[in-house]
């Protein structure tokens, strides 16, 4: 008689998470044929096998202002999602990765249906909410940190926490060589790439896309012989994000599907970018980067009184220091930014700084193989080995 596959719950609403998510079910279907997967993701965790049952990106939206305003939608999603915990057919483990708000909520519901969870991508105790932690360890089961500095919060406390590394490692690794976009997009070879990297957010485009295509105007009047190359994330349309440049605008618009962040991000001398995940695979690349962010006032000035980092850009907060600089809110000025794209291209000694600086970060984030050691966590949760 044949073993019922097990069913496992998995639950992201980032493009990062999506990723990650993919990988992880591919990993564990390469340990394990009899699991399946099902819940809410993306394109990428489609792909790999997982039955979506609510789209990532409807529910990823930022800020207390933009929340208020998709608060229904989160509602039902939610309420389907703890109807599936509590089914006869409940899920064998419940995946959380990142998207803490709503995650959190939904791992409380699950500990109540007795359903083992799993987080990957654990919550940012380090940079607020740091009580979060006595939390966190009530409702989940095993908790795997990406970073080395995350497993000593959770010290006394009655969680299994394991580091695994990062698992953008394992993407960079299993990419290979970089394709040469430059010569992909048949651009001259006089002229300097500069990425503008908009993020993967909808709530992202309206309060950031603008300034990147009024910066961009700036940097070209600076430097004439500049083009320009944007990715567009898997989750947004490449309409909406051309329609904000200029048309004699020198520049590309790379799809998802056309080329990968990778790719982008080596093929540039220098680059713009949201910040978010987008930024430590710029750094994995090696190209020098500012990172801003914007966001409603309403939500930034609740933002600034619970954040405690002194860094809101990931290669800085895994580096310890400021080794790319930042540009948040009302610093992030049209002007700023392309004067510090500006100082890149001019200035070889500050820009091979900066890419020395991200060469060590590189070598700080440990080695690959972390969605195998997350799929092995996951395994043992759901089949424990028994003694024979």
């Amino acid at each position: 008689m044949t073993t019922p596959a097990k069913r496992i719950m998995i639950v992201t609403g980032e493009a990062s998470g999506d990723l990650h998510g993919a990988n992880l079910i591919a990993a564990v279907k390469a340990l394990n044929a009899d699991i399946s997967f099902f819940g809410v993701g993306g394109r990428k965790m489609a792909a790999a096998g997982c039955r979506i049952l609510i789209p990532g990106d409807e529910l990823s939206v930022m800020g207390i202002a933009e929340i208020v305003g998709h608060f229904p939608f989160i509602w039902r999603s939610f309420q389907r999602l703890k109807g599936e915990l509590s089914s006869q057919e409940k899920p064998a483990a419940l995946v959380l990765i990142d998207f803490p708000d709503f995650n959190l909520r939904l791992a409380r519901k699950a500990k109540n249906a007795g359903v083992p969870v799993l987080y990957y991508v654990s919550p940012q105790v380090w940079a607020w909410r740091r009580g979060r932690v006595k939390q966190i360890a009530r409702v989940v089961d095993s908790l795997a940190a990406i970073f080395p500095f995350e497993p000593a919060y959770y010290e006394n406390l009655a969680i299994q926490v394991k580091y695994v590394g990062h698992p953008l490692l394992d993407e960079f690794a299993a990419h290979g060589d970089l394709v040469n976009m430059r010569q992909k997009l048949q651009i001259p070879a006089g002229k300097k790439l500069v990425g503008l990297f908009p993020g993967s957010r909808r709530n992202e485009l309206h309060y950031m896309l603008q300034t990147l295509a009024e910066a961009a105007d700036l940097i070209l009047a600076g430097r004439p012989n500049v083009h320009f190359l944007v990715p567009i994330a898997d989750t947004l349309k490449k309409e909406e994000i051309q329609a904000k440049f200029p048309p004699a605008l020198p520049i590309s618009f790379v799809e998802a599907g056309d080329a990968s962040i990778y790719d982008v991000a080596g093929s540039c001398d220098a680059i713009l970018s949201v910040s978010g995940t987008v930024t430590l695979q710029i750094a994995l690349a090696g190209t020098p980067m500012a990172i801003l962010y914007k966001m409603a006032p309403f939500s930034y000035a609740i933002a600034k009184r619970l954040v405690r980092v002194a860094h809101i850009g990931l290669p800085n907060i895994v580096a310890g220091s400021r080794i790319v600089p930042e540009f948040i809110q009302d610093q992030a000025t049209p002007q700023a930014l392309a004067d510090e794209v500006l100082h890149v291209l001019n200035d070889g000694n500050y820009a091979e700084s900066m890419r020395e600086a991200l060469r060590r970060l590189q070598a700080g984030l440990g080695a690959p193989g972390c969605s195998t050691r997350v799929a092995e966590m996951l395994i043992d949760m759901v089949q424990p080995q028994h003694a024979s």
